[in-house]
């Protein structure tokens, strides 16, 4: 007769454990960074499509906001592509959410001995390393048109910490409601028209003078807005402190506003007959 060794299962982490939530989710999170990166479609659209629309802005309207801002239009459209790319980049995961509860994958991810919130935590994991990237890439293609950071290494930090905070907040918007969300429900249309306001009413275009009267206080002060100006004045230099207290305050309604939500509906998605 032979013996078989036991496993030693004392080495495992313990599925409520703190070592078990920070293994688990750096797995995971690899699992969905090289299921975005193998989707060529999808990692070109993410990655592709934000530097030519920085080249198209620049080439198409850079004088004219220029004119109108009295500065470099990169100040501007900088900012705002890295907060776009932020936003559609975080649909594109929604969705992948959606389907993959669709599919079932959700279920057996639950069922497995692993921290419930690992999963949620690995998606947001995967938004931040997209988010640093696009973000990275779109400021040495700034910098060659126009795009010049006064501030030396901090100011880049600090523009980095404005887009993944402005970037997790949407992430946690969109999660929420992909879980809550049937399957078959118009998530895309719903984020897209989200987003679509967001971009085209902010400062990046223009100047907040330049809306009519009735529409300036929206404008200035819905979340794409103030994370602009301060990317603008960290870049340019000008005052940080009263846009950054805006950028904050969103951050952490936006996120303690989703967290429930996105929690609670993950478990019902994934317990779902």
């Amino acid at each position: 007769m032979t013996t078989v060794a036991a496993a030693p299962v004392g080495r495992l982490p313990v599925e409520r454990s703190a070592r078990a939530f920070v293994e688990q989710s750096a797995v995971l999170a690899w699992r969905q960074i090289s299921v975005m990166v193998r989707d060529r479609g999808t990692f070109l659209q993410l990655v592709l499509v934000p530097l030519l629309t920085l080249v198209m802005f620049k080439v198409v309207l850079g004088d004219a906001i220029g004119t109108a801002t009295g500065q470099d239009s990169t100040y501007g459209t900088v900012p705002l592509v890295i907060l776009v790319s932020a936003m559609f980049g975080s649909v594109a995961a929604g969705i992948r959410l959606n389907q993959e509860r669709g599919t079932g994958l959700l279920a057996r991810l639950y069922v497995l001995p692993i921290n419930r919130a690992a999963d949620l935590t690995s998606r947001l994991l995967s938004e931040v390393f997209r988010i640093v990237v696009v973000t990275a890439l779109l400021i040495a293609v700034g910098s060659t048109i126009g795009f010049d950071i006064t501030g030396g290494v901090v100011a880049v930090l600090g523009i980095f910490g404005v887009s993944l905070m402005f970037g997790v907040a949407y992430a946690m918007l969109v999660l929420a409601l992909a879980v809550s969300a049937r399957p078959s429900a118009p998530l895309v249309p719903l984020l897209s028209l989200v987003s679509s306001v967001l971009m085209f009413f902010n400062s990046g275009f223009s100047p907040v003078e330049a809306y009519p009267g009735w529409l300036q206080p929206i404008v200035e002060n819905q979340p794409m807005s103030p994370a602009i100006e301060v990317m603008r004045s960290l870049a340019a230099g000008g005052p940080i402190a009263e846009n950054m207290i805006k950028v904050v305050v969103w951050t952490v309604l936006i996120v303690a506003a989703c967290l429930y939500p996105a929690l609670h509906g993950y478990r019902r998605a994934a317990t779902a007959r």
